[in-house]
């Protein structure tokens, strides 16, 4: 004689429901947190770069983007640096690094002489590779 212990329906299948309300929930919390955080993580300095047909810029590790603003204003990785000590910053880093790219965003109400200037303070720092950066001429505003 076998004992036999009663098993109803329900205990023979598994639960193979998941809810999936709570995790909807949690993703549209997060969707509207990422929505409203993402515009006020905008850095950089505004620039109004001239438009011009010029191929991409590579990125490069080994590459520094100095921005000369409308107020004739030159910044390196975001740091203010005054002209009269660009040339010996530029001298140390490009010692360091032989085969820098540099990159000039200038803006466009900036007067073409300091823009030269700048260059020139570039070219006397021994960095051969430099590039203005432009806007595509088809890319309208």
């Amino acid at each position: 004689m076998g004992f036999q212990i009663p098993q109803s329906r329900s205990t023979t299948s598994a639960l193979a429901e998941i809810n999936v309300t709570p995790l909807v929930d949690v993703m549209l919390v997060l969707l509207i947190i990422f929505m409203v955080s993402a515009p006020m993580m905008q850095q950089g300095v505004q620039v109004d770069l001239p438009k011009a047909n010029a191929g991409t810029l590579n990125e490069n590790p080994e590459q520094i983007i100095l921005v000369v603003n409308k107020d004739r204003q030159i910044l390196m990785n975001g740091k203010n640096i005054p002209f009269s000590t660009l040339r010996g910053r530029l001298e140390s880093i490009s010692a360091a690094k032989p085969n820098l790219e540099l990159y000039i965003q200038g803006d466009q109400a900036v007067n073409y002489g300091f823009v030269a200037q700048v260059m020139a303070e570039v070219k006397q720092a021994k960095i051969h590779r430099v590039g203005l950066v432009t806007v595509p001429a088809d890319i309208a505003k």
